[in-house]
This record gives structure tokens, C-alpha cells and sequence, in this order.
């Protein structure tokens, strides 16, 4: 019980890390918190300081959610368990105790988790990812569509854990997502400089 707790404990500090903010403080003295969306995710990270520390972020964001939940594999915690310590962590990326409990939207932090509990689940929802955002130019719907895939396709492999978490992910994700989903209804959503929706936008409507 001792060991879960600990586990628990580092899992949800390992979510808590900003990267976002540190990255953009340490490299480019700037506060992504006052920038853009203002929100210390990938995204953000991306349209305020550029593609490379936007990558950077997003590959630190998806390691803190990777390593909380293989830890716990490491420590003989299997079956769906490791599954409450990428939660742990989504919650610390999410409220960081380090950022007055605000934080990002956990996108990639869940990405992690679901990395170290089943690569194959990760990949399908990687596909989902990239594939809505190919066709929307729009990250909000990338983010979405990814949750939204892993909850059926955890529905037709009948993996219980996973389908109760990632249905609560998914509606925690659209709640999370919500001014974003008004934007788009707006017609106002940022998009990224990439898909058939922007290259429609740029090439097309003129």
C-alpha cells in the first residue's frame, strides 16, 4: 500500500512539471502563460516559440505521462492498474502544483500513459490524431478525435479499464476543450499552417 501511494505521489509530481513554462523561460525568456492561447501546452508552445520547442514540450509532456505509468509495470503493478498512476499524473499536468494548480489539457500527458499501457491503442489514437488534423487544420479536433477513437476502439477490443477511462477522458477533454469548440462553431479557432482545410483557406478561397 506503501509503495502505491508513493507511486502515486511521483506520478502526479512528474505531471505537475510545466514544461512548457520552464521551457520558454529558460530558452527564450518568455512566458508562454502571457502569450497566445496562454495555455503552457504543445500547442501553444508551438505558435508562440516555434515547432522546435513546441516539439520539445510535446515529447517532455508525453514522457511524464509515459514513465507515471510505467513505473508502477516496473514495480509488478500490471493488469489495469498502471492506469490510476497515468491518471495521477494527467491530474498534476492538469492542476500542477507548481503553476497554482492551472495547467495544460493533458493531451499528450494521456498520450503517455496510453504509450505504456498499450502502444497499439496509442498508435490507433496517433492515427486519429494526425488524420483530423490533416483534414481540419485544427488541433482542438485532433485532440478530440484521439479520445474518441481510443473509447471505441477500447469498446471492440473489450478492455473495460480502458473504456471507463477513456470515456471519462473524452468528455473531460471536450469540457477542456470548450472554448475551443465555441471558436470553431465561431469560425474563429486558430489553425495550424497544415491540412486540406488550410491549404483550402489558402489556395481555394481567395
Amino acid at each position: 500500500m506503501i509503495k502505491i501511494v508513493i507511486l502515486l505521489i511521483i506520478a502526479y509530481f512528474l505531471g505537475s512539471i510545466p514544461n512548457g513554462v520552464w521551457v520558454g523561460k529558460k530558452f527564450f525568456n518568455v512566458d508562454i502563460r502571457k502569450h497566445g492561447s496562454k495555455n503552457i501546452g504543445a500547442t501553444n508552445t508551438y505558435r508562440v516559440l516555434g515547432p522546435v520547442a513546441g516539439t520539445i514540450v510535446m515529447v517532455l509532456d508525453i514522457s511524464k505521462g509515459f514513465v507515471a505509468t510505467w513505473l508502477p509495470i516496473q514495480f509488478g503493478i500490471s493488469s489495469w492498474y498502471p492506469l490510476i498512476f497515468g491518471v495521477a499524473a494527467i491530474l498534476g499536468h492538469t492542476y500542477s502544483i507548481f503553476d497554482h494548480f492551472k495547467g495544460g489539457k493533458a493531451v499528450a500527458a494521456s498520450a503517455g500513459m496510453l504509450l505504456a499501457y498499450n502502444p497499439t491503442f496509442f498508435l490507433i489514437a496517433a492515427v486519429a490524431f494526425v488524420s483530423c488534423i490533416f483534414i481540419t487544420s485544427t488541433v482542438s479536433l485532433g485532440s478530440i478525435g484521439g479520445f474518441l477513437i481510443t473509447l471505441l476502439s477500447s469498446y471492440f477490443f473489450h478492455d473495460i479499464a480502458l473504456m471507463v477511462l477513456a470515456f471519462c477522458l473524452t468528455c473531460f477533454t471536450i469540457y477542456r476543450h470548450r472554448n475551443n469548440i465555441k471558436k470553431i462553431i465561431q469560425r474563429k479557432e486558430n489553425i495550424v499552417d497544415f491540412g486540406l482545410y488550410y491549404w483550402y483557406l489558402k489556395y481555394v478561397k481567395k
